[in-house]
């Protein structure tokens, strides 16, 4: 089961809206809207993509991490491992 189970409602909600943010860039950009207009928009959806990302990590690291903690081992250094490079990748972007 995938640590983001619990709220895989939620996410899905997300990304609809966010997908739909991304037909409505598409449409503006057709449509000639002024450039400004368009950067907005980019910039609420990469700003709708990092908050689901975020809700991810957060679901990563309550249940994913934390459980191979208490097993320690190898397996807990891989987890820590893992959700270190996915904030820096959240972080460089």
């Amino acid at each position: 089961m995938a640590g983001y189970e619990p709220k895989k409602d939620d996410i899905v909600r997300r990304l609809r809206r966010i997908e739909g943010q991304v037909r409505g860039l598409q449409r503006m950009v057709e449509q000639d809207t002024y450039c400004i207009d368009v950067l907005t928009q980019v910039s609420a959806t990469n700003a709708a993509l990092q908050s689901c990302a975020v809700v991810l990590l957060d679901e990563h690291l309550n249940c994913c991490v934390s459980e191979a903690i208490v097993q320690g081992g190898d397996q807990a250094r891989t987890k820590v491992g893992e959700a270190s490079k996915a904030i820096a990748r959240l972080l460089r972007t």
